[in-house]
């Protein structure tokens, strides 16, 4: 392939030079040369450019040219620079990337016990509770698996309603470890109460689980009025608040819940990875006597609640831990119910401004939209691909899609978290752009002018 030459022709590696990362070793390999050193890799990276140093044996390095790769221009989208709306993982405020950034630090040294009795406190305030809480290093659905696991087992029975994705994977865990009462509603229609009252009068019931805020359809459950049920008839009442605990008003004693749990990259605005429960004094009670041994939540819970030393029983990830307590420290600095009527507003503001635009929600009763985030059906003739990738590579504003049988027709915004007002008109001008630039007829001016009618509501 080489000659005496001490020029390689850029079109010899093509494939092998076409990332930064590939780039980055040619350059170092091109130094090894250069100084003579000498390596006895066998690692396909090295082979790739062995014959760079076969060709150059008399050490001329600066003569061997080595192709640049195909680098992004400078117009294209800079993931670290974009308006990022998704209903989570979500936007992170520069104080809660700095925490997670901190150097690593002992997980059982005492300035350590010191972050988890701080985090333990916060998160009753986001709670707005005095249950015992626990922080799991895992996501939303290992913390629903640890409250459903410690507390039913296959001589248990529970109602799970649910209407969307996240509804139906509770269904799943229950089968796991229990007996299931499914009562569903189509994706986009709101949870029956009655129909859940009667599931609880005509069976053997020991429990109800719930996912407040459906994620996937845009559609918040009446937790409140189930609480009551479930309170009624004496029964455990498991809530999945992955995406309202920090965005919806939750009040786990007040609502008649024993178990509630959310997910670090929802409202709280920190990294994905951690799951937080919140679990009443009569569910430790009744706490399985044979749990999963890494999700044995009464273990989690002893350790996290110890007045003198608050800890976890296994490692837990240190620098999302760090970043937790930031973003918790946030939240109380604004005020859980500031963070309620701010997330209330801006979900009433981006209904309006995407029907001011022409187009429709998915919810089929706009009276259960959920204030985090809002679900939308796609426009007539237009492919997600065109919509949402263009809102992404012109535009530089991320949406998420749907799933299961409604993916493809239908796009979710998220505004939860630290989502600014400023990003919300951000997004409404991007998609009447998109509309307009994909050949459909919307009203110039429309969506962004009832953003801009409702940030002077708010007082902005």
């Amino acid at each position: 392939m080489f000659t005496s030459r001490r020029f390689i022709q850029p079109t010899i590696y093509p494939q092998s030079l076409k990332t930064p990362g590939r780039f980055c070793r040619a350059m170092y390999l091109k130094e090894c040369l250069r100084t003579e050193k000498k390596s006895n890799s066998t690692s396909p990276q090295w082979s790739e450019f062995r014959e760079i140093l076969i060709a150059m044996k008399d050490g001329s390095a600066e003569k061997c040219f080595i192709p640049l790769p195909n680098f992004p221009p400078v117009s294209h989208m800079d993931l670290d620079d974009n308006i990022f709306m998704l209903p989570g993982p979500v936007k992170m405020h520069p104080r809660v990337l700095r925490a997670m950034s901190l150097p690593a630090r002992a997980h059982r040294d005492p300035t350590f016990f010191e972050i988890h009795r701080e985090i333990r406190e916060l998160l009753k305030y986001t709670f707005q509770t005095n249950y015992d809480v626990a922080v799991i290093s895992g996501s939303g659905t290992a913390g629903m698996d640890a409250a459903i696991s410690n507390l039913l087992t296959k001589k248990h029975t529970a109602v799970v309603a649910h209407n969307g994705k996240f509804g139906e994977r509770l269904v799943e865990i229950v089968k796991r470890y229990s007996n299931a009462i499914a009562v569903g509603a189509e994706w986009g229609e709101v949870i029956d109460t009655e129909k859940v009252a009667e599931a609880v009068e005509e069976n053997d019931v020991d429990a109800v689980v719930l996912c407040h805020n459906e994620t996937s359809t845009g559609v918040t459950n009446p937790a409140w009025e189930i609480g009551k049920i479930a309170k009624k008839h004496g029964l455990l009442y498991i809530l999945d608040g992955i995406t309202s605990v920090g965005g919806i008003e939750v009040r786990p004693e007040k609502m008649g819940a024993d178990v509630v749990v959310f997910g670090s990259q929802k409202c709280v605005a920190a990294p994905a990875g951690m799951a937080a429960l919140a679990v009443s004094p009569r569910a430790e009670e009744m706490m399985v006597e044979n749990p999963p041994y890494y999700l044995d939540l009464k273990k989690h819970l002893e350790k996290y609640n110890n007045p003198e030393k608050a800890d976890t029983p296994y490692t837990c990830a240190i620098p999302l831990f760090q970043a937790l307590l930031e973003a918790l420290r946030m939240i109380k600095e604004e005020g859980i119910e500031e963070r309620w009527r701010k997330c209330a507003a801006m979900g009433e503001a981006t209904r309006e401004a995407v029907k001011a635009m022409g187009l429709k929600l998915f919810p089929r009763d706009e009276r259960y939209a959920s204030n985090t985030l809002t679900a939308i059906w796609l426009p007539e003739g237009v492919t997600d691909k065109e919509f949402r990738g263009t809102l992404k590579e012109k535009y530089h504003v991320v949406v998420a899609g749907a799933q299961e049988h409604i993916k493809g027709k239908v796009f979710r915004i998220g505004h939860m978290g630290i989502v600014k007002w400023t990003d919300l008109a951000a997004t409404i001008v991007a998609i009447e752009a998109t509309m307009r630039e994909l050949g459909l007829d919307v009203e110039r001016g429309a969506g962004p002018g009832v953003i801009a009618e409702h940030m002077a509501r708010y007082g902005l």
